[in-house]
């Protein structure tokens, strides 16, 4: 008996389908959890925000927390990898430059990508210690790339900031702040953006 090509095809569109959806969730989650928090993140929600049975989002999370794990290991592979691919597009350049282009980026999915994350980072509330972990971990893996860049900045002498760590903190206190009220569709340019990136790189540079 004969497959014909539509019958062959209909695993892969399912496949799409399905992932498509579960995407869906995926980012439901993160803009509830950035509201709520994870107290305030309800099954019932997601379910409704995607316009689909709680039977369903079920079969696709068995619990509340398989959804935030998902979501959050999710977004931390979105923000690394975006990172991590500005930064290697920058490696012949100076630290100065490898920084500007980091918090670039970081604006960039602050503000286009995950407008949600900068609320979630910025007023953290109690997380279960399962989250807490990989948030931390997420944290961590997350601010070693700056702190990469801070460190090649200071050994050149480029940068001068009496303490790294602290000057790295200030400045996820100023990008996730900025996220909160700088608005893309307001400065098409990049002119506001830019001058936060400038007073932000105030934090490492001389002069």
């Amino acid at each position: 008996m004969r497959t014909t090509v539509d019958e062959e095809a209909a695993p892969g569109r399912a496949a799409r389908r399905r992932d498509r959806r579960k995407a869906e969730m995926i980012a439901t989650a993160l803009q509830i959890l950035s509201g709520s928090g994870y107290q305030g993140m309800r099954f019932e929600d997601v379910a409704e925000r995607t316009d689909i049975a709680k039977a369903t989002l079920y079969h696709y999370f068995p619990s509340k927390d398989a959804l935030v794990s998902a979501a959050l290991e999710k977004l931390t592979g979105d923000v690394l990898t975006r990172l991590g691919e500005a930064l290697d597009a920058a490696a012949d350049r100076p630290p100065t430059e490898q920084l500007r282009i980091l918090i670039a980026e970081q604006l960039h999915i602050l503000t286009v990508l995950y407008p949600e994350v900068g609320k979630l980072f910025s007023f953290p509330a109690p997380w279960p210690a399962e989250h807490s972990e990989a948030i931390k971990t997420m944290r961590r893996r997350h601010d070693r790339l700056f702190r990469e860049v801070i460190d090649r900045g200071i050994a050149s002498e480029e940068f001068d900031c009496r303490d790294p760590a602290v000057a790295l903190h200030c400045l996820h206190g100023i990008l996730n702040h900025a996220s909160i009220w700088l608005r893309p569709e307001a400065d098409p340019d990049h002119r506001t953006r830019d001058v936060v990136v400038d007073e932000s790189l105030r934090l490492f540079t001389r002069g």
